[in-house]
């Protein structure tokens, strides 16, 4: 989350069945986006977008326009335990999951 700065120009778009705020410049980690380290890529699914100071657009579900970005890295969340236990059954299964994540750097929002 952003602390309380005001910023002239944001989105909110969904990715992955998650919400996330586009600020021009700083970088999301999203779910996997297929793609390599460098390359463009367009997202839509704009919820909400503040274009300047008092002018806003309110999507109903969406809102027109792209916001594009750049895949600056492919990597994968740290590792979550899964452990299955069951009392007097001799069931004990563990095991472990990492999400894979695209890091990316909004460019425009438009």
């Amino acid at each position: 989350m952003v602390s309380q700065e005001k910023f002239s120009k944001y989105a909110i778009f969904a990715n992955g069945g998650k919400q996330y705020q586009a600020i021009e410049g700083q970088t999301v980690a999203l779910e996997k986006i297929e793609g390599e380290a460098g390359d463009k890529i367009e997202l839509g699914s704009i919820l909400f977008r503040k274009l300047e100071e008092g002018k806003f657009e309110i999507g109903k579900p969406f809102v027109d326009g792209k916001i594009t970005a750049t895949i600056v890295k492919q990597m994968k969340e740290p590792k979550v335990i899964v452990f299955r236990f069951k009392r007097r059954g001799k069931v004990r299964v563990k095991n472990g999951h990492r999400q894979p994540k695209t890091v990316v750097r909004i460019e425009t929002i438009a």
